[in-house]
């Protein structure tokens, strides 16, 4: 195992979402007496990217930053959101460990706890995800779908921001705090049985933040994922509907962190600490469907795996753009061969239209980037 100074290195992204899954990995190797510390490794135009990843289908933008530095034998492995990685891999480096992931399902958030049913006709929901748009639109074709990027928090953020500033101008102006400009455009008659400042003190921190982001879009929802929510630790400040995996279905290794490492002892030994099996074979399903029909992490295609005693049960979807086609089915893939199945299930997808549908998407998504 090579070690430095006594300790693996582990490179991650310096963003904050990263950096606190990352640091789930090291807890993990700690509780198995292995010392690991992580070393941000700065990707290439890393905000960028996140756009470009999105606006191109171009996969893996961050992962190869990382990765280049473990091929280099410049750092002992790397800690990825797996979702995000590339079906290929480098000749030498291997997924080490596959720990058990968190939650796989999509959640819609709202400022007040509204479900996707009860959003009003042409509400505005935010995703930059072509996944998650064309599931929006196939269960709401009414509904708006508008761009949102950034991390968790800012695209949180941006969610709250419109209402929770206008209850704070209402309040303010309630209490004769704001001049008679603003109270001639925000004038209300209500009364409040606590300060301003009391209200303020209420909020939670997201909250007290969103009170200063502008915004120009203003979002009725928004769609992500539950995992990353949670490993923001914002699930308790937020109302929030789950959207059953079943229908809505998940990204392919959604929730699930991959560790990256070259062939060898080191990666034997990490596979052997925190390395979670069921998780492995669900991932390994989802992603064997999805390379089989030629998506990439930003196609309108959902897979999801979950490990039942023999089986591996697996719902597929696959989508237009505009969620108005639609391939779906569930089918239980036997764990003794489940690559070989998923490999066979995807086969039989594309023979039913799903790779005519991915192929449509990618050129429609190129012609709207052009546009």
């Amino acid at each position: 195992m090579s070690l430095r100074g006594g300790k693996l290195e582990l490179a991650t992204r310096g963003s904050k979402l990263a950096r606190r899954q990352a640091s789930t990995i090291t807890q993990k190797l700690a509780e198995r007496r292995i010392t690991a510390e992580l070393v941000e490794v700065e990707t290439t135009g890393d905000q960028p990217q996140e756009a470009l990843v999105h606006q191109s289908g171009t996969t893996g933008a961050f992962v190869r930053s990382l990765d280049e530095r473990v091929l280099a034998e410049e750092l002992d492995g790397a800690v990825h959101s797996m979702r995000h990685m590339p079906t290929d891999r480098p000749d030498g480096l291997i997924v080490a460990a596959v720990p058990e992931r968190g939650p796989v399902d999509d959640v819609l958030v709202t400022p007040d706890g509204t479900a996707l049913s009860d959003l009003p006709t042409g509400a505005t929901v935010g995703t930059s995800s072509l996944r998650r748009r064309a599931q929006l639109l196939a269960d709401r074709p009414d509904l708006e779908i508008a761009g949102l990027r950034g991390a968790v928090d800012t695209r949180v953020e941006k969610l709250l921001a419109p209402t929770r500033q206008r209850e704070h101008e209402r309040r303010l102006e309630a209490a004769g705090e704001l001049d008679d400009e603003a109270n001639d455009e925000t004038g209300t008659d209500r009364e409040y049985d606590r300060t301003p400042q009391e209200w303020f003190e209420g909020l939670s921190e997201i909250e007290r933040r969103a009170l200063d982001r502008e915004v120009e879009t203003e979002y009725d929802a928004i769609c992500l994922a539950a995992a990353g929510l949670e490993r923001s630790g914002l699930f308790e400040a937020l109302p929030v509907e789950h959207l059953d995996p079943g229908s809505f279905v998940p990204a392919p290794a959604q929730g699930a962190v991959a560790v990256t490492a070259l062939d060898g002892e080191t990666a034997t030994r990490v596979h052997d600490a925190i390395d979670h099996p069921p998780t492995r074979v669900e991932v390994t399903v989802e992603r064997t469907v999805l390379s089989e029909l030629g998506g990439d992490r930003v196609a309108p295609v959902g897979v999801h795996a979950r490990l039942q005693g023999a089986v591996v049960t697996t719902a597929a979807r696959v989508l237009s753009r505009e969620g108005t086609e639609t391939i779906q089915e569930t089918r239980k893939l036997p764990v003794e061969s489940h690559a070989e199945a998923a490999a066979a299930f995807a086969a039989d997808l594309a023979d039913r239209g799903a790779t005519e549908l991915l192929d449509r998407a990618r050129r429609e998504r190129d012609d709207a980037k052009q546009a």
